[in-house]
């Protein structure tokens, strides 16, 4: 399932640089990728001549010929950035967590557990219990070596 949510977040990006990211709930990349978009496009394209066409057609007659190919590849590569960061973050590469090492963590997404669910609360991934060690085995084998 998390190749389908990559994909999404792919496709997504690509219309709205940071739409993505909504998609995973990663909020804050979500509005700097959208806030880079929009003021890219604010810089980079004749927004006063744009507004000022009186049809779409005239629009994009303005914005194809004032637009030149820096511009371009720059709002291209900011689109382009966004859809490969929300692929990896959605596919949990790198993996998000905190590395405090206060207590366990999810071998799926990384991020801390709760000790008393057999399920990450996070990503909801069945966790199989731990199997306490017993602390007598060690000892019961040190005692029947030592015995003649």
């Amino acid at each position: 399932m998390t190749w389908l949510r990559a994909i999404a977040a792919a496709g997504l990006s690509v219309l709205m640089p940071g739409a993505g990211h909504a998609l995973i709930r990663d909020w804050l990349r979500a509005l700097v990728f959208a806030g880079l978009y929009f003021s890219a496009i604010l810089f980079f394209f004749p927004t006063e001549q744009i507004a000022a066409a009186g049809s779409m057609d005239e629009a994009m007659n303005v914005l194809t010929a004032e637009t030149d190919t820096i511009s371009q590849f720059a709002l291209s590569f900011i689109v382009l950035f966004a859809a490969i960061d929300a692929t990896f973050r959605a596919a949990g590469f790198p993996p998000t967590g905190n590395n405090s090492g206060d207590g366990p963590s999810c071998p799926q997404c990384g991020k801390e557990l709760d000790e008393d669910l057999e399920f990450c609360h996070w990503c909801t991934t069945r966790l199989e219990p731990i199997k306490p060690e017993d602390a007598d085995e060690p000892a019961q084998d040190r005692e029947e070596t030592a015995r003649p």
